[in-house]
């Protein structure tokens, strides 16, 4: 797994992305306050066509015609409003219904690190219910796409960072370990070293409310995602009485320190590969794993992590598929139960001495688009994440943690455990242990949570109820599979969450949806 850690993906486009081959993958601004306002009102913002997505953004085709883009210059520093500025890129899909628009519905889906100009267009189709009255609105937060990009390494420098050991088990090995994160680090300071101290959540959160400003609306419709439940929170605590109607699903546990929820993760991959293993069992001949158990499926996979450690297969390109790039296209494919068959398939085709499957899944975690271009996901991911977290280890501190997280995943574990350091050495100081999420006088929030969700475990949806304070948050469960609930196409959770986003309809706290294969 890669040494950072990601918080959501988009089912759909990994599909896409590995068809071909399955065929054959504010910080440094201190705890959030009330006290600080966003500076003058922003102009409105100035529509017009759409351009194809840029390497930062992911790549891919350009939006359909309907779809327009548009410009927010905002501050790069908020303690000096009035100084200089910086882009952020944003996208809409007008609302059907014009007579009965409510206003635009902001999205943001996750990472940190995710563009929403090229993820909205591609999971636009799970939301038409919702475009029918809105427009429906995303952008790149700043560090990332469009928006004053954070750039590290240059892509050939990538494949080799991601393809380096991840779990070293000699001196040698960890002196290396620790020299590539310095290196890593080293060229974000170097490219991007004027807007590291700047791309943190609070900040991020005051571009929302900038954001809100610019497109009219009186109030921020807000749909945040894994991390983008995260921003939603610290949103809400800073501008409790600008929020509309928003949900928040795959959600982040505001009460988590960084090593925490890296643990949760730790655990939650776990689930959801035992899930895994045992869909796999219970379709007996079906499937193309050995094993009579789950048990024996996993064990089948801890083999094949073992021999790659030694002897690297062919990946894609010239590529060679090592254990951190497989251990990272599994994590890939269980973010959903929809690529669960590309799974499958991925680990027995390894077993077979052919990586070409799951390190497509490994390249669609990593942002590597097949041309060898990377976006910009994984660097802006560790500059929002270093800058909000205020914990650094030290080569001793995180191996006196492996053993714990070992027990939470023997899987995943060491990787997730040895991805602590991903901010040891980092040039900026991060801004809290845990994000203020406490908005008294808000509106409701609907918070989802999913039971069987590996990157932000269930639990977190109940303790972000908590923190939002009484009257705030209103829980629903999804016991079913898969990072989020919404875009899992269950009839049940979608009819609550449209009901609420459309009509003003809260459901009742506590309500739970049962997933048919759950």
């Amino acid at each position: 797994m890669s040494r950072h850690v990601l918080r959501t993906a988009a089912a759909g486009a990994v599909v896409l992305a590995v068809a071909a081959v399955a065929g054959c993958s504010g910080g440094g601004g201190g705890t959030p306050s009330r006290t600080g306002g966003t500076g003058s009102a922003p102009p409105p913002l100035k529509w017009g066509a759409c351009a194809a997505p840029d390497a930062a953004q992911g790549g891919g085709p350009a939006p359909p015609k309907d779809w327009q883009c548009a410009t927010l210059q905002v501050p790069l520093d908020y303690a000096d409003p009035g100084g200089e500025t910086i882009p952020l890129a944003l996208i809409r899909a007008p609302a059907r219904d014009k007579q009965r628009r409510l206003g635009s519905l902001v999205f943001n889906f996750g990472g940190p690190g995710g563009s929403g100009i090229s993820t909205l267009p591609g999971a636009a189709e799970e939301y038409q219910a919702l475009r029918s009255r809105y427009d429906l609105v995303s952008f790149d937060p700043r560090g990332v796409g469009a928006s004053a990009p954070v750039l590290c390494q240059t892509d050939r420098q990538l494949d080799t960072y991601y393809a380096a050991d991840n779990t070293p088990e000699t001196p040698a090995e960890e002196k290396e370990f620790a020299d590539g994160i310095r290196r890593y680090h080293k060229a974000c300071e170097a490219r991007s070293g004027k807007v590291l101290p700047y791309v943190g959540t609070e900040n991020a959160a005051r571009d929302l409310d900038r954001i809100r400003q610019a497109l009219g609306d009186k109030k921020l419709n807000y749909f945040g995602i894994s991390y983008g439940t995260e921003l939603g929170g610290v949103y809400a605590h800073l501008f409790p009485d600008k929020v509309g109607r928003a949900v928040f699903d795959a959600v982040v546990d505001p009460t988590k320190t960084s090593e925490q929820s890296a643990l949760g993760q730790a655990k939650g991959f776990q689930l959801a590969l035992e899930n895994f293993a045992q869909d796999c069992v219970d379709r007996g001949d079906a499937c193309r794993l050995q094993g009579a158990t789950a048990q024996e499926v996993e064990d089948t996979v801890l083999r094949l992590q073992k021999s790659l450690a030694q002897k690297p297969i062919p990946g894609l390109g010239g590529r060679m598929l090592t254990d951190s790039a497989a251990t990272n296209g599994i994590a890939q494919a269980l973010y959903s139960q929809e690529l669960w068959p590309l799974l499958e398939q991925g680990i027995d085709e390894a077993e077979g001495g052919q990586g070409q499957l799951l390190m497509a899944l490994s390249d669609a975690l990593n942002g590597r688009q097949r041309d060898g271009r990377y976006s910009n996901i994984g660097a802006a991911n560790t500059a929002v994440n270093c800058a909000d977290s205020k914990q650094r280890f030290t080569l001793e501190q995180t191996k006196e943690r492996l053993a714990e997280f070992r027990k939470a995943s023997p899987v995943f574990g060491d990787f997730l455990g040895w991805a602590l350091m991903s901010c040891t050495g980092w040039p900026v100081k991060g801004a809290w242990e845990t994000p203020d999420v406490s908005a008294a006088g808000s509106a409701p929030i609907l918070v989802i949570g999913n039971t069987g969700d590996p990157a932000t475990p269930y639990e977190g949806a109940r303790r972000m109820v908590e923190r939002l304070g009484p009257g705030v948050g209103v829980e629903l469960t999804y016991e079913g599979q898969g990072h989020g609930a919404y875009n899992s196409g269950d009839p049940c959770v979608q009819k609550a969450v449209d009901a609420y986003l459309l009509d003003g309809k809260v459901p009742s706290g506590g309500t739970v949806c049962k997933a048919s294969s759950a």
